[in-house]
């Protein structure tokens, strides 16, 4: 892996979130390409339980400031960064009081999904983008984890697929057990159909829930890996019948190996 570029996108990572099995392997895959010789950027939201202070999150003055258009409303971009303690490893926050400020993540404290869960993808993966473009950073691989991440795969394929910067890379999405009940808006198909991506592309979101949206990054990525010992088997069998490569789940402790091998044998060949 050495000089390849990794670009992580996740919405959970640790030390910044509550370590779960998405922000520990968010953390410890982009840690191995690093130790390996690659690059990595690794980008999450900015929700409003992490403490900037204690994390030293810090406003990019020159990446911030461009507004992005969600369903036709300018929504002003903010983009953090701080660095993970003793790996040298940079985390972009992606930013917006109007999404991101409020002090939880996907649900309030009933439990009930923030009804602008679909904008908020919308927006990150859209800031993801456009952040890496004011970089210049051109990833040889964008793996993916989580569903709130999980439009990024449609964006680059559809709506970035002119972009020179992202002509090479290859999306790779893992698969996790963190499901939610119900569902997102329902408007999330027509709120992606907004920005100019073929309806014919989004017929997996008309019902926008959990499964759904995992499917949608599983037709618009290059390779999947199975992230959770018990990720849910629909999921596993749609990828195999789209011939999609599939690493099998790794135990924490033996992962890297594996992870190696399926990236510069399966994603880079």
């Amino acid at each position: 892996m050495k000089d390849k570029r990794v670009l992580c996108v996740s919405s959970e990572v640790v030390p910044y979130l509550p370590e779960t099995e998405m922000s520990r392997m968010s953390f410890d895959s982009a840690k191995m390409v690093h130790g390996k010789g690659g690059q990595t950027r690794i980008f999450m939201p900015r929700f409003g339980v992490i403490n900037e202070r204690r994390h030293q999150l810090h406003e990019v003055i020159r990446l911030s400031g461009m507004n992005l258009i969600i369903n036709d409303i300018d929504m002003p971009l903010i983009i953090k960064v701080a660095s993970i303690p003793k790996e040298r490893m940079q985390v972009y926050f992606i930013d917006n009081d109007e999404y991101f400020k409020r002090k939880a993540v996907f649900a309030d404290n009933t439990g009930e999904l923030f009804d602008d869960n679909d904008e908020r993808m919308i927006f990150f993966v859209k800031g993801v983008v456009e952040t890496v473009k004011k970089l210049n950073w051109a990833p040889d691989i964008i793996h993916v984890h989580g569903w709130m991440a999980s439009l990024l795969p449609i964006y680059l394929k559809q709506y970035y697929k002119d972009d020179a910067l992202f002509e090479n890379s290859k999306i790779v999405t893992s698969l996790y057990s963190n499901s939610f009940e119900g569902t997102l808006d329902q408007g999330l198909q027509g709120k992606v159909k907004f920005d100019n991506i073929d309806i014919e592309k989004l017929d997996s979101i008309e019902t926008p829930n959990y499964s759904n949206l995992l499917k949608i990054a599983i037709e618009n990525s290059d390779a999947i890996i199975a992230a959770s010992e018990d990720v849910d088997s629909e999921l596993l069998e749609y990828a195999k019948s789209l011939d999609k490569p599939l690493l099998d789940f790794q135990s924490p402790e033996n992962f890297e190996d594996a992870y190696l091998n399926f990236y510069q044998s399966e994603v880079l060949q």
